[in-house]
């Protein structure tokens, strides 16, 4: 069974960073396209954020992060991560991990969300 447990949120000042941790269990001979990063701020829909394929470097993000927030990955631990520097109040959301088996494909696992902060 897949698990995704994410770690890292927490409350900044807006300028501040933070690095989000996703450590992805259940793995084993499994083959999966991406991870990717998601965000829900309250009162929104949740939006993408950041993805990575599951081999090689490809890289995606949203506009609203490019240049702020960066997705990388450790295949020896099993986790993706998502460094995000000056951060903004408008960053303020629960943000997700997630795995997608096909690409193209859907998320098709995700983790619980950690909350991240960002105060004016």
């Amino acid at each position: 069974q897949v698990q995704l447990v994410e770690s890292g949120g927490g409350l900044v000042q807006a300028g501040g960073s933070l690095r989000l941790s996703c450590a992805a269990s259940g793995l084993s001979g499994r083959t999966f396209s991406n991870y990717g990063w998601f965000r829900q701020a309250p009162g929104k829909e949740r939006e993408f954020v950041a993805s990575i394929r599951w081999s090689g470097s490809f890289t995606y993000y949203a506009d609203f992060v490019k240049g702020r927030f960066t997705i990388s990955r450790d295949n020896a631990k099993n986790t993706v991560y998502l460094q995000m520097n000056s951060l903004k109040p408008e960053d303020t959301a629960v943000y997700y991990c997630a795995v997608a088996v096909r690409l193209g494909g859907p998320f098709d696992y995700w983790g619980q969300g950690t909350q991240v902060t960002v105060s004016s």
